[in-house]
């Protein structure tokens, strides 16, 4: 068997030496039976029995299309109880329409229909089980009967729901009032788990039982509306909870692996006329990702005579891979065309072929493809001619000449002289023959006619796969001497790493972790190295504070030039620059290509869930009695404790930083920051303008950050201290003994379960690790030099207090102001407040818009006050400490932009 240069791990892979016959297929047939892929005529004999060397595939996968349906069956069961919810006129209509229409049909009709889908809504089933079990695939069976139960399980629970607990809307929708049981079930307890017994076992992968299935789910519907057991929304809630429990149960055990193996493929071969004599599977460098998952298998195969063949097989379940990614890039990209989400075999083949002639057809260097063929229904092969070199990311660094970029560009030039983009030019899709020659592989995710956007992007992805592994300077002058200075510059709007492929952002993002490392530690190591210098010098007791004063900015003009001189400037960058000193006039402005952020979206749909609970709340209050016998002293108070915030808000900065700053303009920060917040995350906006005011104020930016960090490290720590002391004081309140509450204990227990959870999992516990190092590496440093001032130490941890406080206290007023305060107790108002705004803090809406408002509503709620008085104190605490301090804001933001403050 002939060996390639890429085996190089024998014992990563299991060979496996066994004839094209029921062994490698895992049937029952027999080793004198002929191959279903075999030629027709063909007898098998012992030449057929080739080696295959692949790893061994698993018996049971688990497929990205079942979490596709599952997600997709899940949506439509949301979309029906919404439409049952909201339109209730409609589906009123939509049944009494149908009603009108079943109703004049024959009795004799009806009768005949009742009784044929009684009796085959069982039988067909039980039917396909006997086939199947014929021929021996019983773990199908299985795999329906628990599908079956589980979807029998949850009708139950929505059964139980509907009856109990749904609004009235939904169970006029889902229900028939009867004269004998009162009404029919929401969801028909036989008909969902023979759905999901039907989908699990595969049955609508048959055309035969397909008809069949759907003939009986028809005929019974049909009986059961003449009827008038259901209801039509019921009927279609029933089928999507079947359908949907199928999925998730196929997805969560696994379906069975009907993957072709190497056996099938080479039975293919010799169907299109090549006689193979072995095949060896070739292993992807970066695994099996998300982003090369779907170029499907590839096999090196020998043959009894001829040169060797690359041949690659994709399946439907390599088609699926991916699926959530490229849904996400369509929807948030704009102007970029990209492939369908999903493609059936048949697009894949005629993609890639197109793809494959077209490009050497444009004088590109690319595999020639010399025969496709399908592998049974789930699979397709395209056998292409053996390129024997290795990919760009194979190759020494030494090896890679700019003979051989300037070779690289000129395939991409031939390409775009065509309009054909590659979309993928990666280092893993440049092979480079034996003769040096550079060809481009994986073609299919290409384009023809290709607009200017996608061409340009394939030069800027080119630029920077090249100034990763050749450096900036080498990759921008071979792109300028093969496509000219203008197509170079033209590509950088699209230089940023939305418009770069997935593994090659994944690598910018490692780059750019390594070089905040190198930046931190020659910051940390030049620090040591100034103190231990002061240290030296303060021995000296006649040193004068003039000369203290002097080495201090010594210390911090050394600190400067440490940092200066081990900032690095990230790729991108380097690429701009290289071609801006070509082009002095070439645009630099990015690209919009996002049509939407990811913050952008969980921001609108909590703001709508929020805006809907609001709503919903305000509907049932009489404002105009609330605001009528509104106390307007508390509000007066209410107002006194929300500016006193803004004091208490500069105290707890500034006693983390050492360095003297103003303090009335760090206390006109904090109003700006009212205004930063509205646009912005409230765990976000603050900090980024805390961050940037001590800058401007004169501390380094590294202290700066560190400051701000352990300001907001300390701020977590006591609002965890005070969460914890005051719900023990809630449920102490009461009693005589000093027993805390369940909340309390179920909040600590889930606290500790969280952390055993993170502690197990290598994944978690190395993010988390990853992170609290990150944080700890600037901050604990910053905290040493805030400790030898104590003052400053109980400035800020004074200041975190009497925050708390002064918020406690506007809530307290606010409540107080609509004659609230005799129905709750301060420490009760200090949890919700303090829940609130930990919800805030971590919710991606401005200023906890939505979150804040509905977990204080909720709490105060649940802690005894009426649901009038809770809302109406709740907007008025929200108009004192978020809506009234915008405008103020406003100004103070611009005053100190003026200012050059921020």
């Amino acid at each position: 068997m002939i060996r390639d240069q890429e085996e190089t791990d024998v014992t990563a892979k299991e060979r496996v030496v066994s004839p094209p016959d029921g062994a490698a297929r895992g049937d029952d047939a027999r080793p004198d039976e002929a191959h279903p892929d075999d030629p027709p005529g063909h007898t098998p004999t012992e030449a057929d029995r080739v080696e295959v060397d692949e790893p061994l595939l698993a018996a049971r996968v688990h497929r990205p299309s079942d979490l596709v349906r599952l997600l997709a069956g899940i949506l439509g069961i949301a979309v029906v109880l919404g439409i049952a919810a909201f339109a209730h006129g409609t589906t009123a209509g939509l049944e009494q329409d149908i009603t009108q229409g079943t109703g004049q049909a024959p009795a004799l009709l009806i009768k005949v229909a009742g009784l044929v889908s009684s009796i085959a809504v069982l039988l067909v089933p039980v039917a396909f089980a006997i086939e199947r079990l014929i021929k021996r695939d019983g773990l199908r069976i299985a795999d329906g009967v628990l599908a079956a139960v589980l979807a029998h399980g949850v009708t139950l629970a929505t059964d139980l729901w509907v009856s109990q607990g749904a609004p009235e809307t939904i169970q006029d929708a889902l229900t028939r009032a009867t004269a004998t049981s009162g009404s029919t079930d929401p969801v028909h307890g036989y008909l969902a788990p023979v759905i999901a017994y039907m989908t699990a076992v595969g049955m609508t992968r048959r055309p035969r039982w397909r008809v069949a299935l759907w003939v009986v789910l028809l005929l019974d519907a049909f009986a059961m509306l003449v009827s008038g057991y259901t209801t039509p929304f019921s009927i279609i809630l029933t089928v999507l909870i079947g359908w949907s429990v199928a999925y998730g149960t196929l997805y969560a055990v696994g379906s069975p692996n009907v993957r072709p193996t190497g056996q099938n493929l080479l039975a293919g071969l010799r169907r299109v006329g090549f006689q193979p004599v072995s095949a060896m599977r070739a292993e992807a460098a970066d695994g099996d990702s998300t982003e090369t998952g779907d170029r499907g298998r590839r096999y090196h195969v020998t043959l009894e005579d001829g040169p060797p063949l690359d041949v690659t097989v994709v399946d439907r379940e390599q088609q699926a891979q991916g699926f959530f990614y490229r849904v996400w890039r369509r929807m948030t990209l704009r102007g970029i065309t990209t492939r369908r989400s999903i493609q059936s075999l048949r697009q894949a083949l005629e993609q890639e072929a197109l793809l494959a002639y077209a490009a050497i057809a444009a004088g590109a260097n690319a595999p020639k493809l010399i025969a496709t063929s399908e592998l049974g229904p789930d699979a397709v092969m395209l056998v292409y001619e053996h390129l024997g070199g290795r990919n760009l990311d194979a190759l020494a660094d030494d090896e890679i000449t700019d003979e051989l970029t300037r070779n690289a560009w000129e395939q991409v030039r031939a390409l775009q002289s065509r309009r054909i983009a590659h979309r993928r030019l990666t280092g893993d899709a440049l092979v480079v023959d034996r003769s040096g020659k550079v060809i481009l592989t994986d073609l299919r995710g290409g384009e023809i006619a290709a607009g200017d956007l996608v061409l340009r992007m394939d030069v800027a992805q080119l630029l920077t796969t090249l100034g990763l592994r050749v450096g900036a300077e080498r990759a921008v002058a071979s792109a300028v001497s093969v496509l000219g200075p203008d197509t170079v510059a033209d590509c950088l709007p699209l230089l940023q790493p939305i418009a770069l492929s997935r593994s090659t952002r994944a690598t910018l993002r490692r780059l750019a972790r390594e070089r905040a490392d190198r930046q931190r530690e020659a910051v940390l190591e030049s620090s040591r190295a100034a103190k231990a210098a002061r240290e030296a010098g303060s021995e000296d007791a006649a040193a004068s504070a003039a000369t203290a004063a002097a080495d201090r900015k010594a210390e911090k003009r050394a600190l400067d030039d440490a940092l200066e001189g081990a900032r690095e400037e990230d790729l991108l960058s380097q690429i701009r620059q290289q071609v801006l000193l070509i082009r002095p006039q070439a645009p630099v402005e990015p690209a919009r290509l996002e049509r939407i952020r990811p913050r952008t979206l969980v921001s609108f749909i909590a703001g709508a869930f929020g805006a809907y609970f609001l709503l919903t709340q305000l509907a049932h209050v009489d404002f105009a009695t609330i605001i009528g016998q509104a106390q307007w002293g508390w509000v007066g108070a209410a107002l006194a404790f929300s500016v006193l915030t803004y004091f208490a808000a500069a105290m707890s900065l500034l006693g983390f930083v050492p360095e003297r700053v103003p303090f009335l303009r760090t206390v006109v920060a904090q109003v700006a920051g009212s205004f930063v917040k509205l646009v912005a995350p409230a765990a976000v906006g603050g900090v980024a303008l805390n961050t940037r005011f001590l800058q401007r104020a004169g501390v380094r930016p590294g202290l700066a950050v560190a400051s701000v960090g352990a300001s907001q490290l300390f701020g977590l720590a006591s609002h965890i201290l005070l969460l914890l002391a005051f719900g023990y004081l809630t449920g102490t309140e009461k009693t005589p003994e000093m027993a805390p509450s369940r909340t309390v204990i179920a909040g600590l227990l889930t606290v500790a379960v969280l952390v055993l959870v993170v502690t197990a999992v290598p994944f978690l516990r190395k993010f988390v690790v990853t992170r609290v190092r990150a944080l700890f590496a600037g901050v604990v440093p910053r905290m040493l030099d805030v400790l030898q001032r104590p003052q400053k130490l109980v400035t800020g941890i004074g200041g975190m207090l009497l925050l708390t406080g002064c918020f406690v206290m506007c809530l307290d007023a606010s409540i107080r102001a609509f004659g609230g305060g005799e129905a709750i107790s301060y420490a009760s108002i200090a949890v919700v407040f303090l829940a609130g705004n930990a919800l805030g803090s971590a919710a991606p809406t401005p200023g906890g818009m939505g979150a804040v408002e509905t977990t204080l509503t909720l709490g105060l709620i649940a802690a005894g006050l009426e649901k009038e008085v809770a809302i109406s104190a709740v907007l008025l605490f929200r108009l004192m400490t978020f809506w009234l301090p915008v405008l103020p804001g406003w100004v103070s933001f611009n005053f100190l932009t003026r200012k050059e403050a921020i």
